[in-house]
């Protein structure tokens, strides 16, 4: 289903190309937003064809690094103050309209960080309206085969009660409307569905072709919905509104907000039975003195699936085989429509559009400063290649746990999803540490074959040092769910 955050959502090269997110949940912060996603899955490729390490001298000098004291304390040391703090309190002051305009309907496909940012827009769009929000319905996605509703995932009445006092919602139509429905808009043409709405609208776009036919009909169905507002040039109340749904308003229901917090428990504070019999195994499998401070573990989100290592067209080191299946994938997928096909593999790493193995994550990770003495909860989905390419990254971070490994498969039912922005952006929100790759830079050094570790340490270090969580400026174009800063967040 879903991710877990509430403490107290470019074009598609670029979004594939963010391989990797490591997340560093300190003893003092106790989140909310987590996400207990699966280790791997055994594609078209099964285990015992997955290729062998590609960066090997690398990999031989980071399976036996030692990590100084200072290096340590610094890379777990949370972030200082960047001068920037939340704002998407509510004023206290009501701007709810006398009178409502209509009912907006919207159906929002896509991914589930697609969908959130699509409740967060749908609120806005009801609010530049004068309208009422019909409960978003959330499409089954193609690719997730997730069928869960709104209200599987997030607390409806928390959602209604923080908005009440901007717009009106309801859970259900009325009586005199139940006929505007999914299954109605399927079998044809209707007046009230509006499916021209272009990507990134503005708000005038929705004053001139929604609103006529809310005056017309009393309600008005838009899909689809995906990216349907601007980022730019919209009222600050607008703005402000949107920060509001996506840091407050959108909160996930109780059972799944008990999973995150149980699954943050056990990273934390191992089972007895584990650390009175495992620990001692790992600390001779591992060679550290001891496992790395009690109450502290890492979160990788890697993002290597099959649709990502087919899309981005670069090579993994499967050789033709694994070339032409994936060739062929993106015939069947894309109609052979990648962009990435035109360039070679190294073209694409020069340029960072390459999506980093578990073993390339693994190196980095080493490289800044992780000893294998640190937890890992991997937060991922199915990994292309499976088991078989995870086994570097576990050889790595002998202490990788997921959420097999940490959770049953009772806890996990019906938990499963991806909120990837969404996370790096109520990461920045809380000014939490957060690693973003450089996948230029890396896609160089990885090139490299020649390059020695204290070489590679060197440049990885350097070339992440504002990397680490550090406030980055939303710019034109750009997403608020993932860049709160400077409509989301006030400067101290």
């Amino acid at each position: 289903m879903k991710l877990l955050y509430n403490n107290h959502h470019q074009n598609r090269t670029q979004r594939m190309a963010f391989a990797g997110l490591i997340v560093i949940l300190l003893p003092i912060f106790v989140p909310n937003l987590f996400e207990p996603l699966g280790r791997a899955s055994p594609t078209m490729f099964s285990e015992w064809n997955a290729p062998k390490p590609r960066h090997s001298s690398l990999l031989k000098i980071a399976l036996h690094r030692q990590i100084p004291t200072e290096q340590q304390s610094e890379l777990w040391s949370p972030l200082v103050s960047q001068g920037w703090r939340p704002c998407a309190e509510s004023t206290g002051t009501s701007s709810l309209p006398k009178k409502s305009r209509g009912y907006v309907q919207v159906f929002l496909d896509g991914g589930l960080n697609q969908q959130r940012m699509g409740i967060c827009d749908a609120v806005a769009v009801a609010k530049i309206l004068n309208a009422t929000l019909v409960l978003p319905h959330l499409e089954v996605n193609p690719v997730w085969r997730d069928s869960s509703s709104f209200a599987d995932i997030f607390d409806v009445d928390h959602f209604i009660s923080s908005l009440r006092d901007e717009i009106s919602i309801v859970k259900e139509l009325p009586s005199e409307y139940s006929w505007s429905s999914r299954e109605y808009y399927a079998t044809g043409i209707r007046d009230t569905r509006i499916k021209t709405a272009p990507v990134h609208a503005s708000a005038n776009w929705y004053l001139e072709n929604v609103l006529p036919i809310l005056q017309s009909y009393g309600i008005a169905a838009i899909a689809p919905f995906s990216h349907r507002l601007a980022f730019d040039n919209l009222p600050t109340n607008i703005q402000h509104l949107r920060c509001k749904v996506n840091f407050q308003a959108l909160v996930f229901v109780p059972h799944i907000r008990k999973l995150g917090e149980t699954i943050v428990h056990r990273l934390r504070h191992p089972p007895g039975k584990l650390q009175a019999s495992g620990t001692e195994f790992h600390k001779g499998r591992i060679g550290d003195s001891e496992v790395t401070g009690a109450g502290k573990f890492t979160v990788l989100h890697l993002r290597f699936d099959k649709d990502m290592a087919a899309h981005s067209a670069c090579d993994f080191g499967g050789g033709k085989a694994e070339k032409l299946a994936l060739a062929k994938y993106r015939q069947v997928i894309w109609q052979g429509r990648v962009l990435n096909s035109q360039f070679t593999d190294e073209e694409l790493r020069n340029q960072g559009r390459c999506p980093l193995t578990p073993e390339e994550i693994g190196l980095l990770l080493a490289a800044l400063g992780f000893n294998n003495g640190t937890r890992l909860y991997l937060a991922s989905h199915k990994v292309y290649g499976g088991e078989a390419r995870i086994s570097t990254l576990q050889k790595l971070f002998p202490l990788m746990e997921d959420k097999k490994s940490i959770a049953s498969a009772e806890e996990l039912a019906k938990i499963e999803g991806n909120m990837h922005n969404a996370l790096v952006g109520h990461r920045a929100y809380l000014n939490l540490k957060t690693i973003r790759p450089n996948m230029t830079l890396l896609g160089k050094l990885f090139l490299n074959k020649s390059m020695g570790w204290t070489e590679f340490q060197h440049a990885v270090r350097n070339g992440h040092k504002n990397r680490l969580g550090h406030i980055r400026l939303r710019k034109t174009k750009q997403s608020i769910y993932t860049y709160p800063a400077p409509d989301c967040m006030c400067q101290s």
